[in-house]
């Protein structure tokens, strides 16, 4: 007797729905394939065939800084590479094949600094979203990567750090240690980062400084917050205002009207206000106050 056995049902596929925080025109990007920058309000997103091919943000360190500052690439070599191929936009396929990097060191660098910096550009914005058709980067085709893939990655990153620390504000603005009379040890990584907090640097200039992926700052920051080693700096007290006897008169307002000189006084008028024993002077008095009560 044979068996025949019956595979199971197939499930419908279902369309990947793009959540809170993913631009809507990227998506429609992707779909239609299409190759040039997408501007965002904290980066942009440079795509071909509708995969993002490279991001960059302001707040986040590139890929030459994670290159030259990690030792992986000689500051020099870097600028070569961008003065010889950058005009055919061919500078990671220079890199490598002149062999100043490996093809798996570069595509993990590049990774690195995309994921990185598209955290930011996805971030929610209220600024209107730009693309242009047709512009290609400089540093060419490395590792395309799908905009699905960095959409999950994007959310991830974003409800890692919600987990962490709630509280944002200690990603944008200066940070300061805590008054505390001792502080618990922490991680070594936890410790170069607490290093560089001043009360002016923010969590991209820690990054900038120290050469790292800006997300990786902005974790080990969640958790000294978490643990009570560093809170956002203060605002500056604005200066004392003077006291009001002290102030200096306002100046006049520009619409106001020309102050108008008091009325001239007739010379009747002045010599009645005017106290006097002359007894003509004292007859004139009586006289005006008689045809006043008339």
């Amino acid at each position: 007797m044979t068996v025949v056995s019956t595979p199971p049902p197939r499930l419908p596929l279902r369309r990947r729905s793009f959540g809170p925080g993913v631009s809507p025109m990227l998506r429609r990007l992707a779909e239609e394939r299409a190759t040039g920058v997408l501007l965002r309000e904290r980066g942009a997103l440079h795509l071909a065939d509708g995969q993002v091919t490279y991001a960059e943000s302001p707040e986040s360190p590139g890929l030459d800084v994670l290159l030259t500052t990690g030792g992986v690439l000689d500051s020099e070599v870097w600028r070569e590479a961008v003065a010889r191929a950058g005009e055919d936009r061919r500078v990671g396929r220079f890199l490598v094949d002149s062999g100043r990097v490996t093809e798996g060191v570069l595509e993990l660098c590049l990774v690195a600094a995309l994921f990185d910096a598209a955290y930011f550009v996805l971030g929610p914005s209220s600024a209107p979203a730009r693309f242009r058709y047709g512009a290609a980067h400089w540093l060419g085709p490395v590792r395309p990567m799908p905009v699905a893939a960095l959409e999950r990655e994007t959310l991830r990153r974003r409800e890692l750090l919600h987990r962490i620390w709630p509280d944002p504000a200690t990603d944008t603005a200066p940070l300061v240690r805590t008054d505390r009379a001792a502080e618990p040890p922490v991680p070594a990584r936890q410790e170069a980062v607490l290093g560089k907090v001043n009360g002016v640097r923010t969590a991209a200039d820690i990054s900038l400084a120290l050469g790292r992926p800006a997300f990786h700052t902005l974790v080990e920051l969640r958790r000294l917050a978490t643990a009570g080693i560093v809170t956002t700096a203060s605002p500056p007290l604005p200066p004392p205002r003077p006291p009001r006897s002290a102030q200096p008169p306002r100046p006049p307002r520009a619409d106001a009207a020309p102050e108008q000189p008091p009325p001239a006084l007739d010379p009747v008028s002045v010599l009645l206000a005017q106290p006097s024993a002359d007894p003509d002077v004292a007859l004139l008095r009586r006289l005006r106050d008689a045809l006043e009560a008339l």
